[in-house]
């Protein structure tokens, strides 16, 4: 019998450290695709950052068994972005993740507006 899956979405958060000159020249060549509108949970991870090039993050959506809980879900997406900024020859220090569970987040309908309660 397979494990029950959930899917979690990952904030990774990080800062940029000893960026080659070549890197940080290549990252602000692209700022402009990694801005506020880049922000969007997928599973191939979205890379926002801004010119300062100090603090970025990465937007994943991981699917893992429940019974794993957030600590994989953590894992596979800082492995995820691990990958990807070692692929763009980019160092950075220690990363830290955010996981919410959107198969346990409960939803409030309550404070809508414009729900006709008059």
């Amino acid at each position: 019998m397979s494990a029950q899956q959930h899917t979690y979405r990952v904030i990774v958060r990080g800062t940029w450290e000893g960026l080659t000159e070549e890197a940080r020249t290549r990252l602000l060549s692209e700022v402009d695709q990694h801005g506020l509108t880049a922000m969007q949970f997928s599973e191939e991870g979205s890379l926002t950052y801004d010119q300062v090039l100090k603090h970025f993050s990465y937007r994943y959506v991981v699917v893992s068994d429940a019974e794993d809980g957030e600590e994989m879900a953590a894992a596979i997406a800082e492995d995820r972005a691990e990958t990807d900024l070692r692929g763009r020859g980019c160092d950075h220090g220690e990363l830290r993740s955010t996981v919410t569970d959107m198969d346990t987040m409960k939803i409030n309908y309550k404070g809508r507006r414009g729900s006709g309660a008059a």
